[in-house]
């Protein structure tokens, strides 16, 4: 992992962490962060089976306190590279109901924050995709592929060839 990878991933975590923390604090002052996503639970709770639909936050209070512990577990995960691709994720998850919901064009629209949050969920979005430098799962599992083809030509061959001698040898001695 380099230096800068590092830093980066912590400075852009900091943010979640100290504004979980304090949305876990006091949740009543920071339910504008539950807003965008209590918009978005009635089609979250139509998506999910009967018996996980319970566990859906109904009210301003719970949503925020949900929404904040994602922010302070994600944020420590990604800061720490502990399961940071995993965090990275589940901070763009906490982001993106506030994208989502976001209607630009209208005036009551806090622009400045909506660019703020377009930003973060880029960059938490690309911190999830980072695989530092390291191939991903996909080309990993596709040069796995090529290799066991390339062997199982080999072998083919091999016994094609093995084949051959033995035959040549019972041609000789019968």
């Amino acid at each position: 992992m380099s230096l800068l990878r590092f830093v980066a991933r912590s400075m852009l975590a900091s943010y979640f962490v100290v504004n979980g923390v304090q949305a876990l604090i006091k949740p009543a002052e920071h339910t504008e962060l539950a807003a965008p996503a209590l918009s978005l639970a009635p089609t979250l709770r139509d998506a999910l089976p009967e018996a996980a639909r319970s566990y859906v936050p109904t009210d301003a209070v719970s949503m925020t306190r949900c929404i904040a512990a994602a922010q302070v577990a994600g944020g420590l995960s990604l800061a720490t590279g502990v399961g940071r691709r995993l965090g990275a994720a589940v901070l763009a998850t906490t982001l993106a109901p506030a994208v989502i919901v976001a209607k630009p064009w209208r005036q009551s629209v806090d622009k400045a924050q909506l660019g703020t949050d377009v930003a973060l969920l880029g960059g938490v979005v690309l911190a999830a995709a980072d695989t530092e430098g390291k191939p991903g799962l996909a080309w990993r599992v596709s040069q796995q592929r090529k290799l066991a083809a390339e062997q199982k030509a080999n072998l083919e061959r091999a016994a094609k060839d093995a084949t051959a001698k033995v035959r040549r040898v019972l041609e000789v001695h019968s």
